[in-house]
């Protein structure tokens, strides 16, 4: 297993494991059975000139939990890949709070798997698994065994996954923008007599506004808020962008500018964070959230769903795509969304990268996973079952639209799998729970949205392991209790604290290790 040479690098990502910002789920699955795949074995014998006869049993991780359908979802799938590939597929489970330790491990352990999802952003960057020779390369697979997929995305999108000229993944086809920011309630804003909040102090008028007139505050979230204080710093403070060298899950690095990508700093060490951790502990003594903040266990989108806030933090698909959701909570709500990067224009475009599927090198059928995979992004039958379920039982659709079929239970007909990489615009179904302002507001940031400047870096932390699980340490403790206003110091003197144990931790080496690692790097276009 070529996934054993990767080990030294994936300690450093184990250590990592900040404040994941990520949706939460109910459960995690404990089930290893493979479903029922009966059906009629499939009559042809190769396919693609791809000999297809004997049965291949493939193992698919996907990360989220088991929903209760998706044993029944899975079997009318596995019928139709039975009769069409001569194959069926097993789906495991990473849960959520587990992505961070688990999904680098799947790759580490040396366990025999097929596929799974990949991203530049994940516990373990795509490159990174690319480069330690964990993922297949299926450069010259695709036209032999999958030419309708190889087709079907353009070459500037497989241009973006490669990897020293080399693809090791199949990037999604979805149009999409995920910027952070603050969902907050138009019915309270109009209350106030305000319009919309476009700015920190838009922000902060509403916040005091709440704070004054109602029973609730303005956030109402956990500590994984930290992570959104920091990433609205950044998103609001001139052009700077996330850099690498330290898990986005954290107070991570950043460059000024996307022209200046090969120089990169840690914010703490300015005065805009040293304003900004003032800032923070303001907005906790005003009482926008909760003294118990730290410890609390309820998301603040549970809070907001439960009359016990006036917003919460996450990113705009997030946002978009929960709005009915948000809506049937709280029926006069009509949630907007500060989307914190847009004043400064530089709202990411999202790349078909940044959501793969990807084949282990463990794999014993390479060919028939490409074949699967292949299905789920160009068959609509295929892609209909995997993103939404079964017709009648999971959704029904009216008037081009997706709804619950009538007498539809979350407890019994739910079900659904965070494939999220095997999704193609052109057989997107809008849902009745997506706000409709998706379409126009994305038309809209594409024209304006600028690339990442680090698509196609990947960061190879491993000399530099013992200083980056410092620093993870730093943040854990003293970072969380800036961005929340929570240090028994006064903020000044915090920052003081935060930046001396940073320096300690070795930041300044790790700094110099990404920039030397840049020095030779082009972003992909």
């Amino acid at each position: 297993m070529k996934g054993k040479k990767i080990v030294s690098s994936l300690i450093a990502v184990l250590m990592l494991t900040g404040l994941l910002s990520a949706c939460s789920s109910n459960k995690e699955s404990d089930s290893n059975t493979s479903p029922d795949a009966s059906g009629t074995p499939a009559a042809a014998t190769e396919v693609g000139g791809v000999d297809i006869s004997k049965e291949a049993k493939l193992v698919y991780y996907l990360w989220g939990s088991e929903g209760v359908a998706n044993k029944a979802i899975l079997a009318e799938i596995n019928k139709k890949l039975k009769a069409d590939l001569n194959a069926t597929i097993e789906v495991k489970y990473i849960d959520w709070p587990d992505t961070a330790t688990k999904y680098p491990l799947l790759f580490a352990s040396g366990e025999e798997f097929d596929m799974s999802h990949a991203s530049p952003g994940a516990p373990v960057s795509y490159f990174t698994l690319a480069s330690q020779g964990a993922l297949v390369d299926i450069t010259d697979m695709l036209g032999k065994v999958a030419p309708k997929l190889k087709a079907e995305i353009p070459e500037s999108v497989w241009k973006n996954t490669e990897y020293k000229g080399k693809i090791y993944g199949v990037p999604s086809l979805y149009s999409e923008f995920t910027p952070a920011g603050y969902a907050y309630r138009s019915d309270l804003l109009k209350k106030y007599g305000m319009d919309k909040i476009t700015s920190l102090d838009d922000m902060t008028k509403y916040m005091d506004n709440v704070v004054a007139n109602e029973s609730f505050p303005p956030l109402n979230g956990k500590a994984e808020d930290a992570q959104n204080m920091f990433r609205m710093l950044v998103d609001t403070t001139d052009m700077w962008l996330d850099a690498p060298g330290i898990s986005l899950n954290e107070l991570n690095l950043v460059t000024k500018s996307p022209e200046d990508y090969k120089t990169v700093m840690h914010p703490a060490f300015t005065q805009e964070f040293e304003d900004w951790a003032v800032k923070m502990r303001e907005w906790a003594d005003k009482g926008y959230w909760e003294k118990d903040i730290l410890s609390s266990s309820l998301g603040g989108k549970d809070n907001f769903r439960a009359a016990n806030s006036a917003g919460y933090m996450t990113h705009a698909q997030d946002w978009i795509g929960q709005y009915g959701a948000d809506l049937k909570s709280q029926p006069t709500s009509d949630p907007y969304f500060f989307t914190f990067a847009e004043a400064n224009k530089k709202i990411k475009r999202k790349l078909g990268v940044d959501n793969s599927t990807v084949i282990s090198t463990s794999s014993a059928n390479p060919e028939r996973s490409l074949m699967v995979i292949e299905k789920f992004m160009t068959d609509e039958s295929y892609y209909n079952l995997i993103q939404y379920g079964i017709e009648g039982k999971q959704y029904v659709i009216e008037n081009g639209v997706k709804k619950n079929p009538p007498g539809f239970n979350e407890k019994t007909d739910g079900g659904g799998f965070s494939a999220w990489s095997l999704r193609n615009d052109k057989f997107v179904i809008p849902s009745d729970t997506e706000n409709p302002i998706r379409n126009t507001l994305f038309a809209d940031w594409d024209k304006v949205a600028i690339n990442d400047p680090y698509s196609g870096f990947s960061f190879d932390p491993a000399n530099v392991t013992t200083e980056i699980a410092s620093i993870s340490n730093v943040n854990s403790q003293l970072g969380i209790q800036l961005m929340l206003g929570k240090t028994s110091k006064s903020p000044k003197e915090a920052v003081a604290e935060y930046r001396d144990q940073l320096k300690k931790a070795g930041v300044d080496k790790v700094i110099a290790e990404v920039e030397k690692q840049l020095a030779e790097f082009v972003p992909a276009k």
